[in-house]
Formats: structure tokens, C-alpha cells, sequence
């Protein structure tokens, strides 16, 4: 498998790549570098053992590899608190507000039923440094010196945390500044269809924005553990599409299997982006004067159409690699409270830790009702250039980064774009895929380029 962490987690098909022994030895490995490093060394400090929030989405297998985390932990001295089924985000913001020392999520995000993964939040509700995820994988790679005796302050102990969803819910309709128009409820008066793939937000979605005032039409909302992300949610915008026009929605939105992201519709059914809703909320938190140094965080996905209209409207783009946690990374090192993706992970620092579907939903849908005109009219800040997306499946990751034909092709279709467009091809953080990105000015001219340089790449893995 290569690195077995990648950009979001260790990720993999399960009961295959990802097993209920790999998830529990992971449990314990991280139970004792966190021991190592101090971390749970102030909880014994103040007489108590350490604390672990564990949250996961529907699937099938979550349960079984619930299971296995929980044991590992609980094995290694740690009391759990299990939070159910619940979003990404809620779990990174519980690790913060109940003062746990770790936090687990197991979910493989936008991935098949068939995969699952496992998230590992540090005390704060943050993701767990790139250092510390070594020193976990280290540890499973050293045979024999994983804890197998009982620790010297006893067995941790399991409980279920009933008001979990609650407190999140609380939290996210807090952030909002004030009510909405005639100072009624923040939404009042919008119409909203809310995709739920299936997964994480189906039980918490649909309410916060009813709590928030909308009329709210709840799609694939029914989990079983087999169906999410299966034909809809924030992959597959198709079904929302169709649902907003035969409602007579104002917006529509998608999240994912565990609602990190959120992706819109307008009432015509064209999709607003991740890097759209990133612009107007940029340019809300700026005419608020609450855009820390007049700057946003963007990766180098973001289209250019996002850059120019930070241009025009004085907001620094500073750029990062693909992942959210590289943009978490520049946020916190440049003080912003605001950064995203093209896919949709938004975060808003004053509110989250991490992208967080559902608090962005709420704070664009909020904007949509305090400026009173159409998410269209609000998505026009931008323009959003021709971009072609192809994902290269099952190639040799490692192979296709050394080829020099695979480099000199790259390099040949940036210099026949010239200043007109932009090429990025990079390997894939969760997928054994590589990823090409052409914009231009001319769709077919960056299609042709793109399907090129696909070509390329196959035929060199």
C-alpha cells in the first residue's frame, strides 16, 4: 500500500487493505505515541485516564471497525466516548469541546461503500500532524512492540455520548451572526433541497436547516449501509439537479459520505463550486471586515476565474497542494479564518477546524437570505474559466512521477497553452490515480490536451 497514511487518513477497501486487526492495531499504536509524546500525560496529571471520542458514517463495515478502534483504545488504557454516526466535523469539533485527547472518524469520505478509512483528530480537534501519523506507522511496522498487557491505569471504559448531535447542532447554528431578514430566523423564507449521499449528514442536514428557517426536501437520506454515495451527493449532482427544478428549490446542496464538503445548485440547476462558494464567502467575511488580512487560502486546483476575482476585489490568494490539511496548515501559519477547495472542503477557522459541509452550507444559504437575491446572482462574483478534470485509475503512481516522456508531454502541452491556460497533473492522495487538469479559454482545446496527456500516462505506468 505505500505510505499508509495518506493526505486524509488511512483509507482502503475493507475487510481487504483495511482490517478489523489493522484499525485496532492503529488504535493501539496511536494510544501509545500519544502516551510517549506527553499528550495523555496530562490527563494523568489530573487524575484521570485519557479520553477518545470515536464517531463514524453508516457503512456497513463502520461497524465492525468500530468495534476494533474502540477495543484497541479501550485496551490501551483509554476511555471512550462513542459518538454514533455523525459527521467528520462534528467529530473534530467534540474531540475540541469535550476536552478529548484524540479523536476518530471512520469514513472513506466520497469513496465507495465498499472502502472505509480512518481519521485521527489531536486534543483541539485538529488532524493529526504528518510527524505523528510516521511515528504510528512505525510503530505497527516494528512486530512485538505493541502493548499486550493490561495498562497501569486500568482497562479505558466505553459509553455512548446521547446528546452528541445535539451539541453540534447547537454549535453550528451559533456561528451565525444574528437572525435573518425582519430579524426572523436566518433562512426564512428560502426553499432548499439537501443531498445527503446516503451517509453522515442524513440525520443532521435536513434538521439544522429547518432549525435555521428553511423549507427543507431531504434526498438520499436514507442510509443503509450499502448506498452511500451511490448515485447522488456532492459526486453526483445529477439527482439534485433534477430535484431543485422539479421543486422550485432556491439552491440545492450536496454533501458527502461524511458531510466535510458541500457543493450547490442554483434555481436553474447549474452547480455552484467549491471555489464559487469560497468567493462569496471571501468576499462577505471582507465587506464585514472579518477576512483576516484581506486574504483567502485556495489550492492550486482553484480556478483561475477565483484568482482574477480576488484580484478585482483586493483579497490575496495564498496557495497550497491538494488537501485540505494543507490549507488548514497555511491558514494557521498565516492567522486567515478562511480557505477551501474546488471539491467543496471549506473551512472556516473562527467556527471549525476542519472542512466542515454543513457549517458552509449554513453560512452560504445565510448569505443567499441577507443579501435577498438568487445564489445565481451571488455565484456570478466569479467567472468560472473551461476546466477539464481526468482521472488516470489504476496506474502506477510512483512510475508515472519518473517518466521522463510523461514530463517532456507536460511540459510540451504547457508551453502550446502558453499564458491562455494552466496544466496540473498529480498523483492521487487516497487512490492508486493520477489526476490532470487542463483550463483554457477553449473547452475543446483543453479537452484535447487533457485526453493527451491521459494517454501519455497510462501508456508510461
Amino acid at each position: 500500500m505505500g505510505r499508509l497514511f495518506g493526505t486524509d487518513g488511512v483509507r482502503g477497501v475493507a475487510g481487504d487493505d483495511l482490517t478489523g486487526r489493522l484499525a485496532m492495531d492503529l488504535a493501539i499504536a496511536a494510544a501509545e505515541i500519544l502516551h510517549e509524546t506527553g499528550v495523555f500525560g496530562r490527563a494523568q496529571a489530573e487524575g484521570r485516564r485519557p479520553v477518545a471520542v470515536v464517531g463514524r458514517d453508516p457503512r456497513a463495515s463502520g461497524e465492525f471497525l468500530e468495534s476494533a478502534v474502540v477495543a484497541g483504545l479501550a485496551g490501551a488504557g483509554v476511555d471512550v466516548l462513542r459518538l454514533g454516526v455523525i459527521p467528520t466535523p462534528a467529530v473534530a469539533f467534540l474531540t475540541a469541546e469535550r476536552s478529548a485527547d484524540l479523536g476518530v472518524m471512520l469514513s472513506a469520505s466520497h469513496n465507495p461503500a465498499k472502502d472505509n478509512g480512518i481519521k485521527l483528530f489531536a486534543r483541539g480537534g485538529f488532524k493529526l500532524p504528518d510527524a505523528a501519523e510516521d511515528e504510528i506507522e512505525a510503530r505497527l511496522g516494528q512486530p512485538g512492540t505493541m502493548v499486550t498487557r493490561a495498562p497501569g491505569g486500568g482497562f479505558g471504559r466505553v459509553s455512548d455520548d446521547g446528546d452528541s448531535r445535539e451539541r453540534y447542532l447547537t454549535h453550528l447554528l451559533a456561528s451565525l451572526p444574528g437572525g435573518g431578514p425582519a430579524g426572523g430566523p436566518p433562512l426564512r423564507g428560502l426553499r432548499v433541497v439537501v443531498d445527503c449521499a446516503h451517509g453522515a449528514a442524513s440525520g443532521v442536514a435536513p434538521l439544522l436547516l429547518r432549525r435555521a428557517g428553511a423549507e427543507v426536501i431531504a434526498i438520499g437520506a436514507e442510509p443503509d449501509g450499502e448506498n452511500i454515495n451511490d448515485g447522488c451527493g456532492s459526486t453526483h449532482l445529477d439527482v439534485l439537479r433534477a430535484a431543485v427544478l422539479e421543486r422550485q428549490a432556491d439552491a440545492g446542496i450536496a454533501h458527502d459520505g461524511d458531510a466535510d464538503r458541500c457543493l450547490a445548485v442554483d434555481a436553474s440547476g447549474q452547480v455552484i463550486d467549491g471555489d464559487q462558494i469560497l468567493a462569496v464567502l471571501a468576499l462577505g467575511l471582507k465587506a464585514a471586515g472579518r477576512l483576516a488580512r484581506d486574504t483567502v487560502v485556495a489550492t492550486v486546483m482553484s480556478n483561475l476565474g477565483f484568482r482574477l476575482a480576488m484580484k478585482d476585489a483586493n483579497v490575496t490568494v495564498v496557495e497550497t497542494g491538494v488537501g485540505d490539511r494543507y490549507v488548514l496548515e497555511a491558514m494557521r501559519d498565516g492567522g486567515y479564518v478562511l480557505g477551501g477547495e474546488q471539491s467543496g472542503h471549506i473551512i472556516m477557522l473562527e467556527h471549525a477546524t476542519t472542512g466542515d459541509g454543513l457549517l458552509t452550507a449554513l453560512h452560504l444559504l445565510a448569505a443567499v437570505a441577507r443579501e435577498r437575491v438568487p445564489l445565481a446572482e451571488l455565484a456570478n462574483v466569479m467567472t468560472r474559466y473551461p476546466q477539464v478534470l481526468v482521472n488516470v485509475a489504476g496506474v502506477d503512481k510512483a512510475r508515472v512521477a519518473s517518466s521522463p516522456e510523461v514530463v517532456a508531454q507536460v511540459e510540451a502541452a504547457k508551453a502550446e497553452l502558453g499564458r491562455s491556460g494552466r496544466i496540473l497533473v498529480r498523483p492521487s492522495g487516497t487512490e492508486p490515480t493520477v489526476r490532470v487538469m487542463v483550463e483554457a479559454v477553449d473547452p475543446d482545446r483543453a479537452r484535447h490536451l487533457a485526453d493527451r496527456l491521459a494517454s501519455v500516462i497510462r501508456s508510461a505506468s
